[in-house]
């Protein structure tokens, strides 16, 4: 059966996060304008470098250790794609298989991301009130839907 266009979209983010070599998470991210792909990304270190023997974050608590890790989130990567080829992301929708961090929300928003599209799964995380990520994406008006 013929997906829905969100469908077909979220489907190419959850290929695209089986290209992560992370040991803790693997996350997919797609851009598209209209009903176009213009970029993907997937978590990982950055282009060239060697991928990590382990996990270095499994030593520390759950949402810390960011500066140990060389990692390069999958929605970053899809803009960084985007930028290399010097498309436009102004206006543009990102489908991805796990909720931004702050710093992604902030990219999202600075790239010009009309709308954000999220799974909504029993085991997917979700926003919480008051992170900071949730905050900076309310305020911004950037959408969200959850499919």
């Amino acid at each position: 059966m013929r997906p829905v266009w969100q469908d077909y979209f979220m489907q190419i983010a959850e290929l695209a996060a089986t290209r992560s070599q992370c040991h803790s998470r693997q996350v997919g991210a797609v851009i598209v304008q209209g009903l176009h792909v213009i970029a993907t990304g997937y978590n990982g270190v950055p282009s060239g470098i060697e991928p990590c023997a382990g996990c270095l974050r499994k030593t520390c608590a759950a949402g810390n250790g960011y500066a140990v890790c060389p990692a390069v989130h999958a929605e970053a990567n899809a803009i960084a794609q985007a930028a290399k080829l010097g498309v436009s992301t102004y206006k543009a929708h990102i489908y991805t298989t796990y909720v931004p961090c702050k710093d992604c929300a902030g990219l999202l928003i600075n790239a010009g991301i009309r709308t954000l599209v999220i799974r909504s799964e029993p085991n997917a995380p979700a926003f919480l009130p008051g992170n900071l990520a949730h905050k900076l994406i309310n305020e911004s008006g950037l959408g969200v839907i959850k499919i």
